[in-house]
């Protein structure tokens, strides 16, 4: 199915978010999403070991490879795409990782106000 537009949350060209590992739902390097995104991996952010940790006892293990699925694992200062709601339950535990504003999708400010990804901004100047 073809992604939504790629806009990031500032209304401009969506940026890509990562490379090594290649991330996105449509493994593009881009948090473009679409229909078939049930997830809504919209959140371009830099994961930390407390994030990983968390989310592995929420029953993701994003750290585990998975070479069935092309899946390398992640370590801290990887980029990913990560869900724009697991965001939200890291950012209520205190353990949300940084995010790239720039490589955000617009669809994420449906569930993140921009005032509390703004305060995890690791973009330059953001």
């Amino acid at each position: 199915m073809q992604p939504f537009a790629s806009r990031n949350v500032f209304g401009e060209e969506l940026e890509p978010c990562g490379r090594d590992p290649v991330t996105g739902f449509y493994r593009d390097g881009r948090c473009a999403t679409g229909h078939d995104d049930t997830g809504i991996h919209t959140v371009c952010a830099e994961v930390t070991q407390a994030f990983l940790d968390y989310s592995l006892a929420q029953g993701n293990d994003l750290v585990t490879p998975m070479e069935a699925f092309g899946f390398p694992g992640l370590k801290p200062g990887d980029r990913w795409c990560l869900c724009a709601g697991r965001w939200v339950e890291a950012y209520r535990a205190g353990v949300a990782p940084g995010v790239y504003l720039r490589a955000t999708h617009e669809e994420t400010l449906a569930i993140i106000p921009l005032d509390v990804l703004q305060a995890h901004a690791r973009d330059p100047a953001e």
